[in-house]
């Protein structure tokens, strides 16, 4: 019986810890609608995945850019215009508009399919809620609240 109950403990906790943290904490799918997985958008969470771009991106207003721009205020910005200093490509200029959650959204998920011709290198975050998560974070860093209806 023992082995048994261990046998049964082992197999559960392999189970749980299968589960993604945020899936099993939120009950949203990170393959929701981005309106459902912003409802459930946790700015410190998308901190820590943001972690991953802060190896060329800023944040914070007045920090520099790096490989990448200072995304300080971004989520108010026309796509490809946020720094002043910072040399976008024609393909990202060429997109127009400003950033929403939806185009957010697209971009963090595969930016050479947004913008073909980038010159950013990341593949993109596969994880729907992690996306949801640094769009909050993005959004939280600029002073500001998301509307992602």
């Amino acid at each position: 019986m023992r082995a048994e109950v261990r046998s049964t403990s082992l197999a559960l906790a392999a189970f749980v810890a299968a589960c993604a943290p945020a899936e099993r904490d939120r009950g949203v799918s990170p393959d929701a609608p981005l309106a459902a997985r912003m409802k459930v958008a946790d700015a410190r969470m998308g901190r820590a995945v943001f972690r991953q771009c802060a190896a060329c991106h800023t944040i914070d207003a007045g920090t520099g850019d790096r490989d990448g721009p200072n995304l300080h205020g971004v989520t108010r910005a026309q796509v490809g215009h946020n720094s002043a200093r910072f040399g976008y490509t024609a393909a990202l200029q060429s997109v127009g508009g400003t950033w929403s959650c939806a185009r957010l959204d697209r971009w963090l998920t595969n930016p050479a399919t947004f913008a073909p011709g980038t010159s950013m290198r990341f593949p993109g975050l596969h994880n729907g809620l992690d996306r949801a998560d640094v769009i909050a974070y993005l959004y939280a860093g600029g002073g500001d609240k998301p509307d992602c209806r």
